[in-house]
């Protein structure tokens, strides 16, 4: 729990996640919580850490778990995106801990109290904690013998076994595609996610503009995409933060598209809703999630099979939607060759810019224009299903001419190559760019990527990972002691000055010879923008 606290608990980063001032969007548990000014966030750590030490050492025990339990609690009720099972499990345990005789044998209270060394400790004290931990594992093992999981795609009809029910049904509010708070149900391994696009659209209700916010804006998490009352809370907080930006009465649209378990790419809530105005509450089911179209689940042997069967430069997109709707799409310039396929249900093509319709049935497909926008409308009674082909041609283009340069250099390397190479390619061999001739930028990616391979057999012994390991904790655990110090002197003697206390901070970061980051090689496409 001590060694918890200054890595999963946030404090290493806790400046970045609640420096004052900030405008940050929060998703607590409980609506009236929130976080205190910066210095006391750090010492309301200092206290926690404490508190976990004196567990750990059984010194003022009772107290220590006090000292533990309360920041806590008020920490992870404060932001459910840090929820997880064993955070959670860390509460239980502690709350536990509090109640047993755990400072007793090799305890420092016990080496001052000889007759609490001595005392005996009850059976129901191991019974309690054995019988939490047995609780965690039974839970997470009936859930992974369900059908999804046992198949390899992970997922749950399990979730609405009756063991489950109790929680489910009182909460249903925070129930979407899986039931239950997400890091509470035991089952955060089970569910594997893919979010292929989220859009967010804002419209001014006085004027009617219509605009888009970057997925993210305002916030310091990613999870709020999966869950319906995150997105509640998100989206009130976008209506307070954009009349800021001119934007009156602002009404806010989600449109997430996520496939779990290696199921179809599908909407999780009904982008036509203004969540702003939407009803939501913890106890009954929300009316604008969509549901998850387990009957597609089929599929996903033959979407495996569909896969297998395409070249090493093909790249595919499934995608389910429900009737009235449509997706509006863009193919970049860079995807040159791109199709779509009908596997079930009947769409309708809209190629804007051209201002064409095409109707497509089951097993019909047509070529879709690069760098222009398309509208695929959902049409048949029942939800389409329909895939994406497409080839990076960018990408192709510039690996046949990595490959070109490779094979190249080893022409000239052995000799086999008569023709001098051309001073841009010079550096190839290790050699100066001539005066005044500009480096070839196939030729600079070439050598960025040999540069990575090189550092990667380098780095790849244990003895270079332990040491990299060791070294990241080492850094994080001196900044956690100087943040929380500096912080520490902020409350007893005041801030000093803006200059000094940054040069300060800069110390605390520091983290000798950064290692050097990868870069991108540019060109790579996720597939065609949903």
């Amino acid at each position: 729990m001590a060694l918890d606290v200054p890595q999963e608990r946030g404090l290493g980063h806790l400046d970045q996640r609640y420096l004052d001032g900030l405008e940050v969007c929060r998703f607590p548990l409980l609506p009236f919580l929130q976080p205190l000014p910066l210095d006391w966030m750090y010492l309301l750590y200092t206290i926690m850490f404490l508190g976990a030490l004196g567990i750990m050492l059984g010194c003022c025990y009772r107290l220590s778990c006090v000292a533990f339990l309360c920041p806590y609690w008020y920490l992870f009720l404060l932001d459910k995106t840090s929820w997880n099972n064993h955070s959670y499990l860390y509460g239980l345990l502690g709350f536990q801990l509090a109640l047993l005789g755990a400072d007793r044998y090799g305890s420092v209270d016990g080496l001052f109290r000889p007759r609490k060394r001595n005392a005996h400790v009850p059976l129901w004290n191991y019974a309690l904690l054995r019988a939490q931990v047995f609780i965690v594992y039974f839970i997470a093992g009936l859930k992974k013998l369900d059908a999804d999981w046992v198949g390899g795609f992970s997922m749950g009809t399990l979730a609405r076994h009756w063991l489950f029910a109790p929680s489910s049904s009182s909460a249903s509010g925070y129930n979407n595609w899986t039931n239950g708070l997400y890091g509470y149900s035991w089952d955060m391994m089970v569910h594997s996610r893919f979010h292929q696009h989220v859009k967010i659209t804002y419209r001014d209700g006085l004027t009617g503009e219509v605009g888009y916010l970057k997925p993210g804006a305002f916030t310091q998490s990613r999870r709020w995409r999966d869950h319906a009352d995150m997105l509640k809370q998100y989206s009130a907080c976008l209506s307070r933060l954009l009349p800021r930006y001119n934007v009156s009465q602002p009404q806010i649209y989600f449109d997430v598209w996520v496939s779990i378990n290696e199921r179809f790419q599908q909407r999780l809530v009904d982008p036509r809703v203004d969540l702003v105005r939407a009803p939501w509450s913890p106890w009954t089911p929300t009316p604008w999630l969509l549901p998850l179209l387990v009957d597609l689940s089929p599929w996903r042997q033959r979407l495996q099979e569909l896969e297998a069967h395409l070249d090493g430069h093909t790249d595919t997109v499934f995608i389910a939607d429900f009737p009235g709707l449509h997706l509006e799409n863009f193919v970049s310039e860079d995807l040159g060759n791109t199709s779509l396929r009908v596997l079930q249900g009947k769409v309708l093509v809209e190629l804007v810019e051209q201002q064409q319709n095409f109707s497509l049935q089951e097993g019909e497909g047509m070529q879709l224009p690069a760098g222009q926008y398309h509208k695929v409308h959902t049409v048949s009674p029942e939800p389409s299903c329909y895939m994406y082909l497409y080839v990076n041609t960018t990408a192709l283009e510039l690996e046949r001419n990595l490959t070109r340069l490779r094979e190249l250099r080893e022409r000239v390397r052995n000799g086999t190559e008569q023709s001098p190479l051309p001073p841009e390619l010079r550096p190839l061999l290790g050699e100066p760019l001539p005066t005044g001739v500009p480096l070839d930028p196939v030729v600079s990616l070439f050598l960025r990527r040999e540069q990575r391979e090189q550092r990667r057999e380098r780095e790849s012994g244990l003895a270079q990972r332990l040491q990299r390991f060791l070294r990241r904790k080492f850094f994080l655990f001196r900044r956690s002691a100087l943040m929380t110090l500096i912080a520490l002197r902020n409350l007893a003697l005041g801030r000093p000055s803006p200059e000094r206390l940054a040069r300060e901070v800069a110390f605390a970061s520091w983290r000798g010879e950064e290692e050097a980051r990868p870069e991108t090689d540019g060109g790579a496409q996720r597939g065609p923008e949903l």
